[in-house]
């Protein structure tokens, strides 16, 4: 079973690299993938990516204060939503809380980086192994031989990767504001489903998961700057616009009207 692990930054791949080693020693049938390692050299880095995505079963993001708007951890988180069920996917808080974070990324189960949560993540890629799945009685044992391992590894590493930036703590108009309108989404979400048999229920929640929030302008605007300035292509603007609930067509006139402003700025500037 693969295990897709991402991370964005010195701190979050030191982490990754952790959960890497530690999960396999905790549970063997399991194929951790982490591309500091696992990229050839000489393939194309988001074309291997993209397809390493494709037949993971389990995706671990590592988020950090720095990390958690990045375009790249975006980019694999909705990459990762797109393809599983929300219950396969969760973030590593190595530095922040659950209050910390703002949707895409609120969404997803989230794993601390202490024993009764950790325990529970490894529970949860327990029981995706199936067939392969440990005795829990088994699990738990092995989980408490190697848990000192990883505890001392973790705070060295913290240690270690000091964080470059400092994470304002959300205002607590923002959380009510979002609190709120989650309740609204809930509520209107829970009035479609019961009207739809639970195969069709079953269906959708498979196929529109990461799209069934409201669309915001605010926040497509915010993931075209932060692409625009990690230099990505057009395609891989689009592709992670898309994945992140934003319609295709509003994306190409962002992209559009920035190239208009682009040619402006350069005409006005020529003597």
């Amino acid at each position: 079973m693969k295990v897709f692990i991402s991370w964005s930054g010195p701190r979050s791949r030191a982490v990754a690299e952790l959960l890497n080693d530690w999960t396999k020693c905790v549970l063997q049938a399991t194929r951790p993938w982490l591309s500091t390692r696992d990229i050839d050299r000489g393939a194309l880095w988001f074309s291997e990516i993209h397809d390493q995505l494709k037949d993971t079963s389990v995706g671990i993001v590592c988020l950090t204060q720095a990390n958690r708007s990045r375009p790249w951890i975006l980019f694999e988180s909705g990459a990762l939503a797109k393809g599983l069920s929300s219950n396969r996917v969760c973030t590593f808080l190595i530095d922040l809380k659950p209050a910390d974070l703002e949707d895409p990324l609120a969404q997803f189960n989230h794993t601390m980086p202490e024993r009764g949560s950790v325990w529970e993540l490894m529970r949860t890629l327990n029981n995706c192994l199936a067939s392969d799945a440990l005795d829990e009685r088994i699990l738990e044992q092995v989980f408490d031989t190697y848990w000192g391992q990883f505890e001392s590894k973790f705070a060295g590493i913290l240690e270690q990767n000091p964080e470059s930036e400092k994470s304002e703590p959300r205002p607590k108009e923002d959380i009510l504001a979002e609190i709120l309108d989650n309740t609204r989404h809930m509520h209107s979400r829970l009035r479609r489903l019961e009207s739809r048999s639970e195969r069709s229920m079953a269906d959708d929640e498979r196929q529109s998961h990461f799209r069934e929030r409201e669309f915001s302008p605010s926040r497509a605007k915010m993931l075209y700057r932060h692409l625009r300035e990690a230099d990505a292509s057009l395609e891989e603007i689009l592709e992670t616009m898309e994945m992140n609930g934003i319609p295709k067509d509003y994306a190409v006139r962002l992209v559009e009207t920035d190239d208009e402003r682009q040619r402006s700025l350069s005409s006005s500037k020529k003597p």
